[in-house]
């Protein structure tokens, strides 16, 4: 643990006691809120944009007081408390700089993690042995390595777990999967998932005079990656693409998102593909059922947009093939099927945006309060991550690599073995 986590423990504990542990019911609205027993009391760590809209859906439950923001940016952590005391009408919201100082607050119940993808494991990790439940942005790790001590962690701590890949909770996705998941595409043998091209960055962009701490603490902003001069780009979201900070060649960007939909219409959480096979085109893989998953690359390594992509199905599409009939569906919420006769079970499904994490919070909250596992659960998603990764490091090395999903690790391949993970900067550790 870091010197500022021991300080950030000590502090927090001590302002919990004087932390506010109630609203009040006219500041929830119309016919109050639940009474205490019932409420999630939720703070967040690392909340930009996307950040916001998540939380923003957490808050409007009735259910849910949120009572701190950490962030190590004093505008981000700011804009969030302005938020949070516009909706019930106080000054209520705390905000730390050090997520130790939310962490050891014992009224907290659950957090919100939002930070850059080289913080989710171990902001994770650190939250759920507080004894926080855990709603965090996908993915779960940077590494293989990563994702396995996530899931470890969770379920020996007994946290619940929600990763931010919300089209488990969408509509349409839902439909395409129970359609896949029912036989009436017949026996599934080809899914469709398109990803960005993978690219990788080692450079550094130009060094700029550090800010100071209480003003963007760039120290805790790298946390457990590589130490590198400051520069403004990486805190306002440009540190995507570059290896210490992104995940899988930004494969997990959309493929955290489209290959998880394809393990899910294959029943094969817990599971995943045994071997893949990198191209220009695309990431063939194939699972033991012998059903051949192909992730498609969004654009060619020449910049241009690939021909196969549907921009009417909009972002994150799928595709699910059987040998009596395919779907395809995407964040528009359109769907597309074949025979026709299909869609007549359509009419029962609400037609939604994928990128809306409404019901995927709902979902959230709803298992902090019952116990039971949620929809993206540290268990699917282990294995979904996982074998994102795994495609990542084929196309890394440029060669067709066979994976035991079991014993998640590469068949007879040291150097395939050898990217599974990676080490942390001091003091930082799992």
């Amino acid at each position: 643990m870091s010197e500022i986590g021991r300080r950030g423990f000590l502090a927090g504990a001590a302002q919990a006691l004087a932390a506010p542990l109630l609203v009040r019911a006219s500041a929830l609205g119309q016919g109050g809120p639940p009474p205490p027993s019932e409420r999630i009391v939720l703070g967040a760590i690392g909340i930009g944009p996307r950040g916001t809209h998540v939380l923003q859906c957490m808050i409007a439950e009735k259910d849910v007081q949120f009572v701190a923001i950490c962030d190590v940016q004093r505008s981000r952590r700011q804009a969030v408390k302005n938020m949070a005391d516009a909706r019930y009408g106080n000054t209520d919201c705390a905000m730390y700089r050090d997520m130790f100082e939310l962490l050891a607050r014992p009224d907290i119940d659950a957090v919100l993690i939002a930070t850059g993808d080289h913080w989710h494991a171990l902001a994770s990790i650190l939250a759920a042995r507080a004894g926080k439940d855990v709603y965090s942005e996908k993915p779960c790790g940077l590494t293989i390595g990563q994702c396995q001590a996530l899931d470890d962690t969770v379920r020996r701590c007994g946290r619940i777990f929600q990763a931010g890949t919300q089209r488990r909770s969408v509509p349409n996705f839902q439909f395409a999967v129970h359609l896949a998941r029912s036989g009436k595409l017949g026996k599934l043998h080809t899914l469709h998932a398109s990803v960005y091209y993978p690219r990788v960055r080692h450079d550094w962009l130009p060094a700029e005079p550090e800010p100071a701490k209480e003003e963007c603490d760039w120290d805790l902003w790298l946390g457990p990656s590589p130490w590198r001069p400051y520069n403004r780009q990486y805190v306002a979201g440009g540190w995507r693409g570059f290896d210490d900070f992104d995940s899988g060649a930004t494969l997990l960007d959309w493929g955290a998102h489209t290959l998880d939909l394809c393990q899910w219409a294959n029943a094969a959480d817990g599971s995943g593909p045994v071997e893949f096979v990198p191209s220009d085109a695309n990431i063939t893989a194939r699972y033991a059922n012998g059903v051949k998953l192909v992730l498609d690359f969004l654009r060619t390594p020449f910049g241009d947009r690939a021909p196969h992509y549907r921009t009417a199905l909009g972002t994150c599409p799928v595709r699910f093939e059987g040998d009596e009939g395919w779907i395809e569906t995407g964040d528009a919420g359109a769907i597309e099927a074949r025979p026709e006769a299909l869609k007549a079970e359509m009419h029962s499904f609400a037609r939604a945006v994928g990128t809306d994490a409404a019901g995927h919070t709902r979902n959230f909250l709803d298992c902090v309060k019952t116990r039971r596992d949620a929809a993206a659960n540290s268990r699917v998603m282990r294995s979904s991550h996982i074998a994102c990764h795994a495609a990542a490091i084929a196309w890394l090395l440029g060669r067709k690599v066979a994976f035991d999903p079991a014993k998640e690790e590469f068949v007879g391949d040291a150097e395939a073995n050898r990217l599974r993970d990676r080490a942390m900067r001091e003091p930082w550790r799992i």
